[in-house]
């Protein structure tokens, strides 16, 4: 197996480097949004990029973040993974990419928020606003069908 980067591929390598992230996140009915702060250390593994994430947790321990990603030329899909160290579910992507070249679509399926018992769609998106300025945004689709946004980090280039 000898794999060729395609242009997929190098979409993906804009994302390898040093980053500092802002996440907004809600708190509940009538509170102000939770503000999480990291960094991300990016690095290609030719046709496959890894970011390792870490921030403090909850708890005020290190918490530490691993996304995968990659793209199959045979199934026309990016693919990857998701794991912290405060889950115990590995979220698997299958995505692709918008029309404006920009916008990377990832869909998952995991734990329901509402009934933990039952899973739910997901979709993570990785939308670059400039080469050192990216935001990731994170939604579940509810039993209803309509989508919600949970989570948008802004994430900017070290220099």
């Amino acid at each position: 197996m000898n794999a060729h980067p395609q242009a997929e591929h190098k979409w993906l390598e804009r994302l390898v480097g040093e980053w500092a992230w802002e996440m907004n996140a809600p708190n509940g009915p009538d509170q102000p949004p939770v503000v999480h702060t990291g960094t991300e250390s990016v690095r290609s593994l030719n046709v496959w990029v890894q970011c390792f994430g870490t921030m403090p947790g909850a708890d005020g321990a290190p918490a530490a973040t691993v996304m995968t990603l990659g793209f199959d030329p045979a199934k026309g899909k990016y693919l990857g993974t998701f794991i912290g160290s405060m889950m115990t579910h590995m979220w698997v992507y299958e995505g692709t990419m918008d029309a404006s070249g920009n916008k990377l679509v990832l869909d998952a399926e995991g734990p329901s928020f509402a009934d933990p018992t039952k899973t739910a769609k997901y979709q993570d998106t990785i939308e670059f606003l400039s080469p050192d300025h990216r935001v990731l945004s994170s939604r579940y689709r509810a039993e209803d069908g309509t989508w919600h946004q949970f989570m948008e980090a802004h994430y900017r280039r070290k220099v």
